[in-house]
C-alpha cells in the first residue's frame, strides 16, 4: 500500500513537472508588475490617448463642425497652408530651436561645474535653480514685462544713474526668446548633469594620461558620453518651447505668434475645433518624429541600469 502511494506521487510530481509552462499572451500576464501596471495603462488609455485620438478625428472634420461622425476631408489642413498659419508654426519652430541652442550652450559649463568642481554647493545651487518653479510662470514673465517695460525697472534705472534713455524692450522676438530660456533652461540643466555624471572619472584620467588635450577630453569623451543626458535635455526643452503659450503672449505681444496661440484662438474665439485639431496634429507629428528619431539614439537601458 505504502509502495502503491509513493508510485502515485511521483507519477503526480512528475506530471506536474511535465506540465506545459503558458506562452503567449498567459506568459506576458504572468510577468511582474503587468498587472500592477494595469490600472495605471487603463487610466493613461483613458486620459492620453483617447483625447489624442478625438483630436485626430476632429482634424479631419469639416471647419466649423463640433461633430465626429461626418465625412472626413482635408479642408483644414488646405486652410492651414493656404493662409498664413504655417508662419506661426515656422515661427514656434525656430523659436523652440534657439532657445534649444541657448540653454544648451549655458547649461553645459553649469551641469559640468555642478557635478565636477562645486560639491555639496552644488545642491544648494540648484535648490536656487528649481525654487522658481514653485511661481506660475504668468506671475513670473509679468515680473520680466515690468523690468523691460519703458519706464520700467531697467529703462528707469538706466535712466536715473547713467542719463541713457532706452525704448520698451517687450513685444519683441528678442524678448520672447529670453522668456522661453529663462523659464525652460531647468529642463536642459537637470538632464544635462544626469548625463555628465555618467561619464567616469577614470576614462577622463585614462584620456589625460595618454596625452589628450582638455579640448580632446570635451570632444572625444565628456560630450559623447555625455549624450543621453544632453539629447533628453534638447528633446524637452524644444517640445515644451515649441508649445508655448505665456511667453509669447506676455513678452512678445502681438508681435510674436506661436502654434499654441493660434491653436488657442481656434478653440475659443473662432470656435473651429477642426481647424485647432489640425493645427495641434502638425505639432504632434513633428514632436513625435523628433522624439523618436532622438530616442533612438539614447540607451536607456543603460540609463536606467538595466544592462
Amino acid at each position: 500500500m505504502a509502495q502503491a502511494t509513493g508510485i502515485v506521487t511521483i507519477t503526480a510530481a512528475t506530471t506536474a513537472r511535465a506540465a506545459p509552462e503558458p506562452s503567449g499572451w498567459r506568459a506576458w500576464l504572468r510577468q511582474a508588475g503587468v498587472l500592477t501596471a494595469l490600472p495605471m495603462a487603463l487610466l493613461m488609455l483613458a486620459g492620453f490617448v483617447a483625447p489624442l485620438l478625438l483630436v485626430v478625428a476632429f482634424a479631419f472634420m469639416p471647419p466649423q463642425s463640433f461633430s465626429i461622425l461626418q465625412p472626413p476631408t482635408l479642408a483644414n489642413f488646405q486652410e492651414i497652408f493656404a493662409n498664413s498659419f504655417y508662419r506661426s508654426f515656422l515661427a514656434s519652430l525656430y523659436l523652440a530651436a534657439a532657445t534649444t541652442l541657448i540653454c544648451m550652450v549655458v547649461c553645459y559649463p553649469v551641469a559640468y561645474a555642478m557635478v565636477r568642481v562645486f560639491g555639496r554647493v552644488a545642491g544648494v545651487l540648484a535648490l536656487l535653480i528649481t525654487a522658481p518653479l514653485f511661481v506660475a510662470d504668468n506671475l513670473r514673465l509679468v515680473g520680466w514685462m515690468l523690468f523691460l517695460v519703458k519706464g520700467g525697472v531697467l529703462s528707469g534705472a538706466l535712466q536715473a544713474w547713467f542719463g541713457i534713455a532706452t525704448d520698451s524692450m517687450l513685444y519683441t522676438v528678442s524678448a520672447t526668446l529670453f522668456g522661453l530660456v529663462y523659464t525652460y533652461l531647468p529642463f536642459m540643466l537637470f538632464p544635462m548633469i544626469m548625463g555628465i555624471a555618467m561619464v567616469p572619472l577614470e576614462m577622463r584620467e585614462a584620456a589625460f594620461d595618454l596625452g589628450a588635450t582638455r579640448w580632446q577630453v570635451l570632444k572625444e569623451v565628456d560630450i559623447p558620453l555625455a549624450m543621453p543626458g544632453i539629447l533628453i535635455g534638447a528633446l524637452m526643452t524644444f517640445i515644451l518651447a515649441a508649445g508655448a503659450l505665456s511667453e509669447p503672449r506676455i513678452l512678445g505681444g502681438s508681435s510674436v505668434v506661436m502654434i499654441a496661440q493660434d491653436i488657442q484662438n481656434e478653440f475659443t474665439f473662432a470656435q473651429n475645433w477642426p481647424k485647432g485639431s489640425a493645427l495641434s496634429v502638425l505639432m504632434i507629428l513633428v514632436a513625435g518624429v523628433l522624439a523618436v528619431t532622438l530616442l533612438r539614439r539614447i540607451d536607456l537601458d543603460g540609463i536606467f541600469g538595466r544592462r
